[in-house]
């Protein structure tokens, strides 16, 4: 049950991630704080098929964490949440077709070996 929460936690979280950037950069920039601009920007994102997606991600991520820390140690369910950092360095790369260089990689790779060895 705790390797199903944890992974909904981290693919919730990812996903959540990811459909928030691709939103956001529909919007465009904000260049525009006057209260009436603001609020025509809250109602376009508001109405963004994938902000709407990622708040629903990120629902699931929460509820799942609830879940997986009624049942696991703190000090493991943190870390091991961990994960989406790599997750979403992947789909970064490959969904976003952003650029990743050596340190992000390294960045990334380390935050797994973190992972992998608190999992055991």
């Amino acid at each position: 049950m705790s390797l199903f929460l944890l992974t909904l936690v981290v693919v919730g979280t990812s996903l959540g991630d990811l459909f928030q950037t691709i939103g956001m950069k529909q919007g465009g920039e904000i260049d525009d704080f006057r209260p009436g601009a603001l609020g025509r920007t809250l109602r376009a994102v508001l109405h963004n098929h994938w902000i709407i997606l990622s708040i629903l991600c990120f629902a699931v991520s929460f509820f799942a964490f609830v879940g997986l820390v009624s049942i696991v140690d703190l000090s493991f369910a943190v870390p091991a949440t961990a994960a989406a950092y790599a997750v979403e360095t992947l789909l970064a790369m490959y969904v976003l077709k952003e650029h990743v260089g050596l340190q992000r990689w390294a960045g990334a790779a380390l935050i797994t070996a973190g992972v992998v060895m608190i999992s055991l």
